[in-house]
């Protein structure tokens, strides 16, 4: 399958000539929107937020385009370059529109609206409220304001978005890179009207997701309604530009804020405006409101705001969707709070370091001005070995030793909270009606001894396989062997949406304990009856039980299984046969990680260059499974971290086009840009979830842009310079120099 997309930012679909196409050797079939009506429903993310619009997903564009790349006419051939050939063959006639690309004018009366049935082009609203504002702001001894922007970007992922389509008679089954095959499991039934048990979707290893994978696609259901057309398995695998293009986008905010301190540097109060860029549509299943509502629920980080209010505006544009990208708000959030308390620092003389101390929170669990609840952290720890693994005060002896060159040194540092393994208390996309407050596992012993434990989870390079096999080892009792681990799959385990938001730890780690321990008792009773003991004198090991203090008196896990399927005669009188147990976990408020980042860098005048000279990081998630496997998330996080901070943009021009389709033009960070990477990690168990677990999946994304915006104007005080706008890229450095030069003449 291939897909004719809009050339078009904004346009009307006219006439659609089909004929040249149709007719070419190889092409099976090919459809617009108007085919697909009376077969597939169109979706809805539905919210309970006042004053929000949803939009439809359908999976082709009718009647009119919203943005370039948007799928218009889909083709199905023989091979894939039969299928480019027959859309370069379709003729559409097109009535261009006038292009909205700019969320401020489209804000205006005048505006072009982006969906005329709204007679808006503001599709959601939201504010946050805690204390009395006004009179902090008017009483206190320092008031810092700043306009901040954090620019368009892209995930990314190594492998794009790609999906295939089987039906057979016993229903559809549709493999998807996607990190949802729960929730894309739901939305075909609902949008294709076929029972949920007739669909299965799996999610095979998939090269990479970031949020950008957690949505459904318009392709994703074409490719499920055109294989049930055409009777044939139908696959789609999409280029990089497509990619670009028509995957869901990140960020694009600009932050209006304003923090009031006393003359000690203890904050008083903080409020925010915040206007995004959603682009054309809300996505499915999170909304439009995702990323800026994230934005003002975790602006207050981790630091005592005794008044705040945080408002939030998703305003439609030309563009593609905004969706979900790795931290969700939260790199934005960091980016505003630490670089205003670099502000008000400087303004009263502080190091940067000791503001931040006398503002963090002490005591937990602390409930945040949004009803974000903390239940714990280790600000000041982590701030303060950040430092020393940094040597902070040997970056600041040897910035006085350079004096005016023009290679500048600088250092910057950013905490932050965030909440992982969210519960169902505050839900992921708040006012989104989403269930992604629970995951499920079944663990199940079969008589040749394996541990299958399966999940609802879906893996894009985090380990699962290995993380979670040694959670369930460890609590059964099994060799790490002998576990194998089942995830990706909506017909092979429990209930579950999939893996984002920094979960898979936390929900399924907390699901696989309680199900291990189930499955644990129940081998220990059926192990105390072959042995002939108390169930509470045996121990169970290494896939082995046997009596405590008479090692010789043992049995296999294997030979405990066997026993459990072989009937009621092997078993203890009473006791179910069988050797499985399904478990479901909700961490409810969920639990706070958090970190601290600490950036040197160094800036090249003469280039306007910045190089990232080390970074360091240290943070607390709870228990750590696997020290590597979380490093490697840690240090994965940062280097996107720094692209975001450094070098990728998603630039439109003043048509809605995209300017940075390819990547000769969008630069994503290589190995060239990424330095050392110092990790240190906190063993501080969580105090509210099974097994200690915290999230760390988004970490390094979260607080390596703040960070390094910080370094940089530090590297650039003297000379009167402040970072407010990401990416700081060569140009934009020359700007903010230029702009600060004394004039002559």
């Amino acid at each position: 399958m291939a897909f004719l997309r809009s050339p078009h930012a904004h346009a009307r679909i006219g006439r659609v000539d089909l004929a040249s196409a149709r007719a070419m050797p190889g092409v099976v079939t090919c459809v617009t929107a108007a085919d697909l009506r009376d077969t597939v429903r169109p979706l809805r993310a539905a919210s309970r937020m006042t004053g929000y619009h949803a939009t439809d997903l359908l999976p082709l564009a009718a009647d009119k385009v919203r943005y370039q790349g948007e799928p218009v006419v889909a083709v199905v051939a023989e091979s894939r370059y039969v299928a480019e050939d027959a859309v370069d063959a379709i003729a559409v006639e097109w009535s261009p529109l006038p292009p909205v690309p700019d969320a401020r004018a489209a804000m205006a009366a005048e505006s072009p609206l982006v969906h005329e049935e709204f007679g808006t082009n503001v599709i959601l609203t939201r504010a946050f409220r805690h204390g009395d504002v006004d009179p902090a702001l008017a009483g206190a001894a320092l008031v810092v304001r700043e306009r901040f922007r954090f620019r368009r970007h892209a995930a990314l992922p190594i492998e794009n978005r790609a999906a295939l389509a089987a039906w057979n008679a016993d229903g559809l089954t549709l493999w998807s890179s996607t990190q949802v095959p729960g929730m894309v499991r739901d939305a075909l039934a609902e949008s294709l009207a076929v029972p949920g048990h007739r669909i299965r979707v799996v999610a095979p290893d998939v090269g990479g997701g970031f949020g950008l994978k957690s949505s459904v696609y318009a392709e994703e259901i074409a490719v499920a309604a055109l294989a049930r057309r055409v009777g044939r398995p139908v696959k789609w695998i999409g280029d990089r530009r497509e990619d670009l293009l028509a995957s869901t986008q990140a960020w694009d905010e600009e932050i209006d804020a304003t923090l009031a301190l006393d003359g000690h540097g203890t904050i008083r109060g903080l409020r925010a405006s915040v206007l995004a860029d959603v682009g054309a549509y809300s996505i499915v299943p999170w909304t439009a409101s995702i990323e800026v509502i994230q934005v003002i629920s975790f602006l207050p980080g981790p630091y005592r705001v005794p008044a705040y209010l945080g408002e939030g505006a998703g305003v439609a544009t030309n563009k593609a969707p905004m969706g979900p990208y790795r931290g969700v708000g939260r790199p934005v959030a960091t980016f505003v709070m630490e670089s205003l308390l670099d502000r008000a620092a400087r303004r009263l003389g502080l190091d940067p370091r000791e503001i931040r101390r006398r503002n963090f929170i002490t005591e937990f669990p602390w409930r945040s001005p949004s009803g974000i609840v903390w239940d714990s952290g280790s600000f000041a720890e982590t701030l303060d070995e950040a430092a020393r693994l940094a040597d902070w005060d040997g970056v600041r002896a040897a910035q006085s030793l350079r004096g005016d060159a023009t290679r500048r040194l600088g250092v910057g540092v950013a905490s932050y909270v965030e909440l992982t393994g969210i519960g169902s208390a505050i839900p992921a996309s708040p006012g989104a009606d989403i269930a992604t407050g629970t995951e499920g596992a079944t663990v199940r012993v079969d008589p040749t001894g394996t541990v299958t434990a399966s999940f609802g989870l879906a893996c894009h390079g985090q380990g699962h396989e290995t993380t979670l096999a040694q959670v369930v080892a460890d609590t059964l009792g099994a060799r790490l062997d002998d576990v194998r681990v089942v995830h990706g799959d909506t017909s092979a385990g429990p209930i579950g949406t999939g893996t984002y938001a920094s979960r898979s730890a936390v929900l399924g780690g907390g699901a696989a304990i309680l199900a291990s321990r189930s499955v644990r008792e129940k081998a220990l009773a059926i192990a105390a009856h072959q042995l002939e003991a108390d169930a509470r004198d045996i121990e169970l090991q290494e896939s082995a039980a046997w009596v405590r203090g008479a090692p010789d008196r043992r049995v296999s896990l294997r030979e405990i299984a066997r026993s459990a399927y072989l009937g009621a005669r092997r078993l203890p009188k009473g006791l179910e046969p069988g050797l499985e147990a399904t478990r479901y976990y909700d961490p409810f408020f969920g639990t706070a990680s958090s970190a601290t980042h600490i950036a040197v860098v160094e800036v090249d005048l003469a280039l306007g260059a910045v190089t990232v000279l080390r970074h360091v990081v240290v943070e607390d998630c709870g228990r750590v499974i696997n020290p590597r496997i979380v490093e490697g998330q840690t240090i994965g996080g940062v280097a996107q971290g720094i692209g975001g901070a450094l070098l990728e943009e998603l630039v439109y021009d003043d048509q809605a086009q995209l300017a940075t389709g390819s990547l000769m033009d969008y630069l994503p960070p290589t190995a060239w840009e990424i330095p050392p990477i110092v990790v240190r990690h906190l063993d501080r168990p969580s105090p509210s979830t099974i097994g200690g677990f915290k999230g760390v999946g988004e970490g390094g994304t979260i607080g390596a842009p703040a960070a390094i915006a910080n370094a940089v104007s530090d590297a650039l005080g003297s000379l009167g310079v402040e970072i407010a706008e990401l990416p700081v890229t060569p140009d934009r450095i020359f700007r903010l120099l230029a702009s600060r030069a004394p004039r002559t003449g």
